[in-house]
């Protein structure tokens, strides 16, 4: 057998239909793989995009965020409504609710699943803002301008609250910590942020935590009661992987697939992507595991790097990004890039009380990492000078009126 004919005969079967696995199987054929490509979706509708639904979809002001990709022409078999079930990794089979499915190679792209609040779930008026389904119920919620109690003053929230607000509602945000983002960003730097949400009209209460949630209402740990037409968890979001469970594929401490710097998981051909799985970076010296839309963007094209050039002896991509995500809530634009775990000094940009102004960590004279509000170009310059592992200036870094490719050392 020719090794064309190999190639062509080869099943790269992936599963999750979100952005991490339809743009793996988009790159499996933008980057030439002969063989069958199919799709793996636990939800029935057409694969979407996610960033929509706290935003446009939520408001309505749009139906769907359905991918543009044309499946049938890249010969992408799409089958939707179905769930992952196990691994069997010796025998090359993926067992789905409706049968098993043999694969040459497998793509694990089964992102997150949102964490529910303990004791909130089936209580009526509770809802989680992860998928088309939930955007959908609650749209209707947010057109009748109901009070609404938010739990977690994280991304979603934020973002859950402006679009909220947005549309005439009444908002409480609830975090048991003492700030927003508490879990992401140090103290100095979230603290800035709290100021918003009283701007935009929102009610936040920090150091609040949920006793119970009842028809109506949320019961603080003080007694406090808040009325609630509807309450929105936003609690945090875990790897979706328990499905994975006896089938030998290594798990990390979040539950995650543990990969590779190739993004290999632990068995034999099995790849992991996206919100699902981490992987060592070089570049920040520890494991990332990176729950944002970018990362989904840019790992597969590493995977499908990899599966091509096993075939072809390509020497192996190695995946080590500069991670980014951005946010928008209560008027501005949030931008992030690198990783500021291992820096040993904060820059401060402009002034925080002020709509614009940024915040860059430095390892050393090296700018690992820059929260940009309201100033994409810092962040434009920065994701680069992070990337090359320019040498800065802190003095003058800390100029706004610098820019930052200006403030190289």
């Amino acid at each position: 057998m020719s090794e064309q004919t190999t190639q062509a005969q080869r099943r790269a079967v992936v599963v999750g239909a979100g952005m991490a696995g339809v743009q793996t199987a988009v790159a499996l054929r933008e980057q030439g793989f002969t063989g069958t490509v199919t799709l793996i979706g636990a939800e029935p509708h057409q694969p979407y995009d996610r960033p929509p639904l706290s935003k446009a979809v939520l408001l309505g002001k749009s139906e769907g965020s359905a991918f543009d990709v044309d499946f049938e022409a890249l010969g992408i078999e799409l089958r939707l409504g179905r769930e992952a079930l196990g691994l069997r990794p010796a025998e090359h089979r993926l067992d789905t609710d409706a049968g098993p499915v043999p694969y040459d190679v497998l793509i694990l792209a089964t992102g997150a699943e949102p964490v529910m609040l303990p004791g909130a779930e089936g209580v009526p008026g509770v809802h989680l803002l992860r998928t088309l389904d939930d955007a959908e119920r609650l749209r209707p919620v947010l057109a009748r301008q109901h009070d609404i109690v938010v739990v977690g003053a994280g991304w979603i929230g934020a973002e859950f609250a402006t679009a909220a607000r947005e549309a005439g509602c009444a908002v409480t945000v609830v975090e048991a910590a003492d700030r927003p983002l508490a879990g992401a960003l140090p103290a100095e730097v979230a603290a800035p942020m709290a100021a918003w949400y009283g701007d935009a009209g929102v009610e936040l209460r920090t150091h609040a935590r949920v006793e119970r949630v009842e028809p109506g209402a949320v019961v603080l740990d003080d007694g406090t009661r808040l009325p609630a037409g509807a309450v929105v968890v936003g609690i945090g979001a875990r790897p979706a992987t328990t499905w994975l469970a006896g089938s030998g594929v290594e798990l990390g401490a979040h539950r995650e697939v543990l990969a590779d710097d190739r993004l290999r998981a632990s068995v034999p051909d099995v790849y992991a992507v996206g919100d699902c799985a981490s992987f060592p970076s070089a570049r920040y010296g520890e494991r990332l595991l990176v729950h944002h839309w970018d990362n989904a963007l840019q790992g597969p094209r590493t995977v499908a790097a990899n599966i091509v050039g096993e075939a072809t002896d390509e020497p192996p991509a190695v995946y080590d990004p500069v991670p980014y995500f951005w946010s928008e809530q209560f008027g501005r634009f949030v931008q992030y890039a690198g990783h500021h775990g291992s820096a040993d000094a904060a820059v401060w940009r402009g002034d925080p009380a002020g709509p614009a102004w940024s915040v860059c960590w430095l390892r050393e004279d090296r700018l690992v990492a820059l929260l940009a509000v309201g100033r994409p170009r810092d962040l434009a310059q920065g994701r680069r000078l992070i990337e090359a592992g320019t040498p800065m200036d802190a003095a003058l870094l800390a100029d706004p009126a610098k820019p930052l490719k200006a403030a190289t050392a």
